[in-house]
């Protein structure tokens, strides 16, 4: 009996603070809707379909379960195209809308329809596919445009308001609170997240997350789902970030970010006890990558880095953010932790190996301005990758955009380049000059080791 009393009163405990939770997030936000929705759109993108998707709606279902999508049958007649949607929100009156990379990746035509319900065909700026931002261009003026909130200032636990167009139904409104700031997702690094459990769905993509101010403090991005739908986490751009990229967009059409050329993780409270720190703080330095920044600058794996700029760094997530709003070319302030002394180190961070440089960037070489895009994410094999595989150097692919001419070639991430074209490929510097070198209407020959195995790729460029 007693223990069932002490499991009520839990119960009890329990319901008193989810009702508490409620009345917290039960802020009347009607004014606030009304004031912001004209400056929210809709947006209805018309995109060209994969191959992949053609055959799956070519192969009968009874046919994937026998054969998967392996089975070949006679060609179709039927359409090459499909539409998706998403939300944008307004940020200057002479037509600029920022929303997500994915909402409008390889569309054929965007349009927008504003709140009034008029519809009004948009430009494709730019767009990031690491940072997931997109910039729009719309024809007119005196349209109108949201304030930007300071991040900084947000705390966990604020209310928060979110406006899209969840599944097509457009401008509607969901509410939460703040669940954590500066969440990184698995894999990536290239955005701190705001996590919310504001409710988004499809469609909501795109659009504005709102404090109770009005002011705009997030672009909504993506969901944590199991099921492809809302699960109570969200995630959200910081505006700043956004906003950052989108200036970038709109002066040259693409993103160019700084590299120090390290790998990193967490300081954990064993390695916060081995390396006498009082606390788990830092970053943790794995890897250097060869002739890179860090290298340069005299950084060794197992240095912790504390400080960036005289900021003090709490995980490897806060240090990945101050370097994402670091130019290129721009000298740093590092403390660092090793053989348990401080010390004070300088690094002039280099235009990531990644990257389309900047064409205002002066130090960028000739070559790697001209080269194609094709379309991976690639940095150095590092001194312990080499020993492994028993090569002298090589280019791991960490990514691969998909429609890119890398993706058409079938370039997978986790490849190894080591050739192009018979030119060795020892780093990263060697694989943008030979990529520099490729002329179109031509085919190259990439030699890649594939899961241990090496293999030669014809890389199209077109």
């Amino acid at each position: 009996m007693k223990g069932r009393y002490l499991q009520q009163g839990m119960f009890a405990a329990v319901f008193a603070v989810a009702a508490q939770s409620q009345a917290a997030t039960a802020v009347d936000f009607s004014n606030l809707v009304e004031q912001v929705s004209p400056a929210v759109v809709s947006v209805n993108v018309v995109k060209k379909m994969t191959q992949e998707e053609l055959l799956q709606q070519q192969v009968p279902e009874i046919l994937k379960r026998f054969f998967g999508n392996q089975v070949i049958i006679p060609q179709q007649r039927m359409p090459q195209e499909k539409t998706a949607y998403g939300s944008a929100f307004f940020i200057s009156k002479d037509g600029y809308l920022l929303t997500n990379h994915h909402v409008v990746e390889d569309a054929s035509k965007v349009t927008i329809v504003l709140n009034d319900r008029r519809e009004i065909d948009a430009k494709v700026v730019g767009s990031d596919a690491r940072t997931d931002v997109a910039l729009l261009k719309v024809e007119g003026t005196s349209y109108p445009t949201l304030t930007p909130g300071n991040v900084d200032q947000l705390k966990v636990g604020q209310p928060v308001l979110a406006i899209g167009s969840p599944f097509g139904f457009d401008y509607s409104a969901s509410a939460g609170i703040v669940s954590a700031k500066s969440r990184n997702m698995q894999g990536e690094n290239s955005v701190p997240f705001i996590q919310t459990d504001a409710a988004l769905n499809p469609g909501n993509s795109g659009g504005p997350l709102f404090n109770q101010s009005g002011q705009v403090i997030g672009v909504n991005s993506r969901i944590f789902s199991g099921t492809g739908g809302y699960m109570g986490l969200s995630f959200s751009i910081p505006i700043d970030v956004a906003m950052d990229i989108a200036d970038q967009l709109k002066k040259n059409g693409k993103v160019t970010r700084s590299y120090l050329g390290v790998a990193m993780q967490d300081v954990d409270r064993n390695l916060a006890e081995a390396y006498k720190l009082p606390k788990p703080e830092g970053a943790l330095v794995t890897q250097v990558a060869p002739n890179s920044p860090a290298e340069k600058a005299g950084l060794k794996a197992g240095d912790v880095i504390l400080k960036y700029n005289g900021s003090a760094i709490s995980r490897t997530s806060e240090l990945l953010n101050y370097l994402n709003r670091t130019s290129p070319n721009q000298s740093i302030q590092l403390e660092i932790l090793r053989d348990d002394k401080m010390r004070q180190i300088q690094a002039i961070l280099s235009t990531s190996p990644d990257d389309t440089p900047a064409k205002e960037s002066a130090n960028t070489s000739t070559a790697a301005k001209k080269g194609p895009v094709i379309g991976v994410a690639i940095r150095s094999l590092s001194e312990a990758e080499v020993k492994q595989l028993g090569l002298k150097g090589g280019v791991l692919i960490q990514d691969v955009n998909r429609g890119g001419l890398a993706s058409q070639s079938k370039m997978l991430p986790g490849d190894v380049v080591t050739k192009i074209n018979n030119k060795a490929v020892l780093n990263a510097n060697d694989f943008i000059e030979a990529v520099a070198e490729l002329k179109n209407n031509t085919v190259a020959r990439v030699a890649i080791i594939r899961a241990g195995q090496p293999a030669i790729l014809g890389l199209r460029i077109q």
